[in-house]
Protein backbone atom coordinates (compact mmCIF):
# COMPACT_ATOMS: atom_id res chain seq x y z
CA UNK A 1 0.00 0.00 0.00
CA UNK A 2 2.85 2.71 0.42
CA UNK A 3 3.17 5.65 2.91
CA UNK A 4 2.10 9.20 1.55
CA UNK A 5 2.88 12.11 3.34
CA UNK A 6 1.51 15.67 3.13
CA UNK A 7 3.10 18.90 3.21
CA UNK A 8 2.87 22.78 2.62
CA UNK A 9 -0.93 23.24 4.24
CA UNK A 10 -1.00 26.32 6.35
CA UNK A 11 -2.92 29.74 6.87
CA UNK A 12 -3.60 31.91 3.76
CA UNK A 13 -5.42 35.34 3.29
CA UNK A 14 -8.09 35.15 -0.08
CA UNK A 15 -6.29 35.44 -3.51
CA UNK A 16 -3.03 34.23 -2.01
CA UNK A 17 -1.05 31.03 -2.70
CA UNK A 18 -0.06 27.61 -1.23
CA UNK A 19 2.06 24.69 -3.05
CA UNK A 20 1.19 21.11 -1.15
CA UNK A 21 3.58 18.40 -1.75
CA UNK A 22 2.66 14.06 -0.99
CA UNK A 23 5.66 12.43 -0.46
CA UNK A 24 5.16 8.38 -1.50
CA UNK A 25 7.08 5.54 -0.37
CA UNK A 26 7.30 1.86 -0.39
CA UNK A 27 5.26 1.55 -3.45
CA UNK A 28 6.08 1.49 -7.22
CA UNK A 29 5.78 5.36 -8.13
CA UNK A 30 5.14 5.14 -11.63
CA UNK A 31 2.40 2.66 -11.59
CA UNK A 32 0.32 4.85 -9.46
CA UNK A 33 -2.02 7.35 -10.58
CA UNK A 34 -1.54 9.87 -8.26
CA UNK A 35 -4.79 12.15 -6.63
CA UNK A 36 -5.89 15.21 -4.11
CA UNK A 37 -8.80 14.84 -2.31
CA UNK A 38 -10.30 17.72 0.34
CA UNK A 39 -12.96 17.74 2.64
CA UNK A 40 -14.52 20.55 4.94
CA UNK A 41 -16.06 20.16 8.25
CA UNK A 42 -19.37 18.42 7.65
CA UNK A 43 -19.01 17.66 4.41
CA UNK A 44 -17.87 14.47 2.49
CA UNK A 45 -14.67 13.86 1.05
CA UNK A 46 -14.52 15.72 -2.50
CA UNK A 47 -12.74 14.79 -5.42
CA UNK A 48 -9.57 18.27 -6.36
CA UNK A 49 -7.27 16.63 -8.97
CA UNK A 50 -5.42 14.06 -10.32
CA UNK A 51 -2.87 12.93 -12.34
CA UNK A 52 -2.70 9.36 -14.53
CA UNK A 53 0.43 7.12 -13.47
CA UNK A 54 1.91 7.87 -17.17
CA UNK A 55 0.24 9.34 -19.72
CA UNK A 56 0.31 12.83 -17.67
CA UNK A 57 -3.26 13.35 -18.44
CA UNK A 58 -4.73 15.53 -15.49
CA UNK A 59 -8.19 15.93 -14.20
CA UNK A 60 -9.47 19.17 -12.24
CA UNK A 61 -12.97 19.36 -10.53
CA UNK A 62 -14.64 22.27 -11.89
CA UNK A 63 -14.57 24.17 -8.84
CA UNK A 64 -10.68 24.40 -8.94
CA UNK A 65 -10.02 24.12 -13.02
CA UNK A 66 -7.90 27.27 -13.92
CA UNK A 67 -6.39 27.76 -10.40
CA UNK A 68 -5.19 24.70 -9.52
CA UNK A 69 -2.58 22.66 -10.91
CA UNK A 70 -1.34 19.45 -10.21
CA UNK A 71 1.92 17.70 -11.42
CA UNK A 72 4.29 14.73 -10.39
CA UNK A 73 8.06 14.04 -10.54
CA UNK A 74 8.52 10.30 -10.86
CA UNK A 75 12.14 10.34 -10.05
CA UNK A 76 11.76 12.01 -6.66
CA UNK A 77 8.36 10.03 -6.24
CA UNK A 78 6.09 13.53 -5.53
CA UNK A 79 3.22 14.83 -6.36
CA UNK A 80 2.48 18.74 -5.89
CA UNK A 81 -0.75 20.74 -5.92
CA UNK A 82 -0.07 24.49 -6.41
CA UNK A 83 -2.81 26.26 -5.45
CA UNK A 84 -3.78 29.96 -6.85
CA UNK A 85 -6.18 32.62 -6.20
CA UNK A 86 -7.21 30.79 -3.13
CA UNK A 87 -10.99 31.33 -1.64
CA UNK A 88 -12.56 30.93 1.65
CA UNK A 89 -14.46 28.00 -0.04
CA UNK A 90 -11.04 26.08 -0.84
CA UNK A 91 -11.19 25.48 3.33
CA UNK A 92 -10.43 22.09 3.95
CA UNK A 93 -8.21 19.27 4.96
CA UNK A 94 -5.94 18.43 2.09
CA UNK A 95 -5.77 14.64 1.03
CA UNK A 96 -2.92 12.94 -1.33
CA UNK A 97 -3.88 9.24 -2.66
CA UNK A 98 -2.78 6.83 -4.93
CA UNK A 99 -4.24 4.49 -7.47
CA UNK A 100 -2.63 1.30 -8.54
CA UNK A 101 -2.97 2.08 -12.15
CA UNK A 102 -4.25 4.29 -14.89
CA UNK A 103 -6.87 6.67 -14.96
CA UNK A 104 -9.47 6.77 -17.74
CA UNK A 105 -12.18 9.39 -16.36
CA UNK A 106 -12.45 11.55 -13.69
CA UNK A 107 -11.70 9.63 -10.12
CA UNK A 108 -13.85 9.62 -7.23
CA UNK A 109 -12.71 8.69 -3.48
CA UNK A 110 -13.33 4.62 -4.23
CA UNK A 111 -11.16 4.94 -6.74
CA UNK A 112 -7.62 4.95 -4.30
CA UNK A 113 -6.20 2.62 -3.09
CA UNK A 114 -3.74 4.15 -0.47
CA UNK A 115 -4.22 7.91 1.67
CA UNK A 116 -1.99 10.26 2.93
CA UNK A 117 -3.08 11.85 6.83
CA UNK A 118 -3.96 14.84 5.41
CA UNK A 119 -2.81 18.71 5.71
CA UNK A 120 -5.03 21.53 6.73
CA UNK A 121 -5.71 24.59 4.20
CA UNK A 122 -7.09 27.46 5.64
CA UNK A 123 -8.04 30.62 3.47
CA UNK A 124 -8.99 33.86 5.50
CA UNK A 125 -11.40 36.16 3.97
Amino acid sequence: QGQLVESGGGLVQAGGSLRLSCAASGLTFSRYAMGWFRQAPGKEREFVAAIDRSTGITYYADSVKGRFTISRDNAKTTVDLQMNSLKPEDTAVYYCAARLGPLYSTPGPGNFNSWGQGTQVTVSS
